[in-house]
């Protein structure tokens, strides 16, 4: 099976409360005598390590023939990144890839753009993805400005390479790949943490994104434009991304969203 994964969500733990109930049979009793009053310490209760949150949507972790076979002769191991650039080669339309993705250090891009999607600002020197060309599309006078229709068709190599991806493929090649990721997301500072939860939670994350109606206002306070709406502004990195990209692009980008989140937990991979 073949590629590995370039995504671009909000999942609660769930908890319940319990209950504890201590009885004590009735004491003999004493025998009569003067007793004085004394005050006990309170029993202090033992620190406890909280548990870890329960794994949402598990993915078997084994690591790929190559790895194996090459343990097994006593040879080094081949580099997770090529057979995850490879893989990807795989699952991508023929010559498509070079003009979207970054191949060099992939999986740790990955696990590092999935996670700062959902927060304030992205690492653009640690996307998997190649920028958009050219500078943002804006139209109207100063006081007046507004994102430019124009502006979404930056935005089309990025869907159309996600429209024409395998995505069966595309999750194959993840779950053989997984234990990579999971380790990339351990190193980012998750000890605890499950790289394919995460990147079920920023899907969803994503799939939220507001899909505002007619031109979008912009203010340019100092030298990067901003969205006039606060709202807006208040919008996460990854859903800036959605907004900006267009209506009909973040549809499109959506429908693959959704199908790619069913592939990764609707049941357990393997």
């Amino acid at each position: 099976m073949k590629t590995a994964l370039r995504i671009l969500l909000v999942l609660a733990l769930l908890g319940g409360l319990g209950y504890f109930f201590m009885v004590r049979e009735a004491a003999p009793p004493a025998p009569v005598a003067v007793v004085q009053p004394s005050v006990e310490a309170p029993v202090q209760a033992e620190p406890t390590t909280p548990a870890e949150p329960p794994i949402q949507f598990p993915v078997e972790q084994i690591l790929p023939e190559q790895v194996q076979e090459a343990a097994a002769a006593g040879e080094p191991a081949p580099d997770p990144d090529a057979l995850a650039a490879e893989a990807l080669a795989g699952a991508a339309p023929a010559g498509s890839i070079g003009d979207v993705m970054l191949m060099q250090d992939l999986i740790r891009r990955i696990v590092v753009t999935v996670d700062n999607l959902p927060r304030e600002k992205v690492a653009r020197k640690l996307a998997p993805v190649r920028a958009a060309s050219g500078p943002l599309v804006v139209t109207g006078e100063e006081g007046r400005r507004a994102i430019g229709a124009e502006n979404s068709a930056r935005y089309l190599p990025y869907v159309r390479f996600a429209e024409a991806v395998n995505l069966k493929a595309l999750v194959a090649g993840y779950v053989r790949l997984y234990p990579f990721f999971q380790q990339a997301y351990r190193d980012l500072g998750y000890p605890s943490g499950y790289f394919n939860d995460r990147l079920v939670e920023v899907i969803d994350h994503l799939l939220a994104a507001p899909e505002p109606g007619g031109p979008i206002a912009l203010v340019q306070p100092k030298v990067l434009y901003q969205f006039a709406d606060p709202q807006l502004e208040a919008l996460s990195a990854g859903q800036k991304i959605m907004v900006r990209m267009g209506a009909d692009n973040a549809k499109r980008v959506k429908v693959r969203l959704a199908a790619l989140r069913s592939l990764l937990a609707g049941k357990r991979l393997q």
